[in-house]
């Protein structure tokens, strides 16, 4: 198989790279050659799809499959898709869940409408990127596009940072605040488990819209820290907290605690999305331990979160340690 990675370098990217090369596939990337490195073996095009002429180096050579995790300007995607139209079988859009309109409720599955977007729009925000991105491939390709709309992404070469936070905070030691109930489910997928599919479905060369997580419950909040504690192998006291004390702190799920979406937060339904789609079509999720495992693994050889690749970066995510202490103080005097 002769597979197109556009980008290649960042998280999804990079996975999706890595899994052509495990299968032998012959793989071809392209981007603006500015971040990251690719394996051996892989050939490397470079251009910028954001400026004039910037597809030149796609001009020639026919590929069975492309997979695109662009999150810019629709109109690039457009293009993009456009340029490759007569060469390509089919083509994977790496989208996301925040393309949902608002607001979300629980059950939220492919058919449900998306945020206002076109497909020829210059850059934006990120759901009308990503839902203008959607529009812009299945214009062109139809029935041959797969619109992969990932959730919460987990795995080695996360370069936003979540559970990366985690092990490190763990890794620390002590007692650790740790956002209860214990047995709330998450809903996630491991990056090695997405570029899989992807690989799968875009050879198979049927299309679709598919919510790209795993059932609610795959795994919970307590067996994901369980998982950090055992791969980091430290002591470290998990010091489980109801979720009123840390809300009425002020604390942001999500981004100070990430992962972390407690029962009755408006975006708890991003932890609660309809995938029976995409099991249907042989998504497959592996064991939390092993992704949190392999993570850690990943986390110590690089030694820290990798800058994300092309875009701008975000607010970093994780509590601060001095609030930590006072919420740990609070929910014990003795500590204090």
């Amino acid at each position: 198989m002769r597979l197109l990675v556009l980008g290649g370098t960042g998280f999804v990217g990079g996975a999706t790279v890595a899994e052509g090369v495990r299968r032998g596939w012959t793989v071809t990337v392209f981007n603006r050659g500015l971040h990251g490195s690719t394996p051996e073996g892989v050939h490397r095009l470079r251009g910028d799809r954001t400026a004039p002429d910037g597809l030149a180096a796609l001009a020639d050579g026919e590929w069975d499959l492309a997979v695109d995790t662009w999150d810019g300007a629709p109109r690039a995607a457009r293009n993009t898709a456009r340029a490759l139209a007569d060469r390509l079988g089919s083509y994977v859009y790496v989208s996301s869940c925040s393309v949902y309109a608002l607001p979300g409720a629980p059950g939220v599955g492919e058919e449900a409408p998306v945020v206002d977007a076109e497909p020829d729009a210059d850059d934006g925000d990120y759901a009308p990127n990503k839902a203008g991105g959607e529009r812009a491939v299945r214009e062109v390709f139809g029935e041959r596009a797969v619109i992969a709309r990932a959730g919460l992404i987990l795995g080695p070469g996360e370069d936003i940072g979540r559970l990366p936070w985690w092990l490190t905070r763990i890794a620390r030691g002590g007692d650790v605040l740790a956002p209860g109930p214990a047995d709330l489910p998450l809903q996630y997928v491991d990056v090695r488990d997405l570029a899989g599919w992807m690989l799968d479905r875009g050879a198979q060369r049927q299309g679709g819209t598919f919510n790209m997580v795993s059932r609610t419950g795959h795994a919970t909040m307590g067996e994901l820290l369980d998982a950090c504690v055992a791969a980091t192998d430290v002591d470290a006291r998990l010091r489980w907290t109801d979720p009123e004390p840390i809300l009425a702190a002020g604390v942001t799920p999500w981004n100070d605690l990430p992962v972390w979406i407690p029962a009755g937060h408006e975006y708890r339904w991003l932890q609660e999305l309809s995938v029976e789609r995409a099991y249907a079509a042989g998504l497959t999720c592996r064991p939390v331990a092993e992704t949190v495992a392999d993570t850690w693994a990943w986390l110590r050889q690089v030694g820290t979160v990798p800058p994300r690749a092309g875009r701008p970066q975000r607010a970093p995510v994780g509590l601060d340690p001095d609030r930590e202490a006072a919420l740990l103080s609070a929910a014990d005097p003795a500590r204090a």
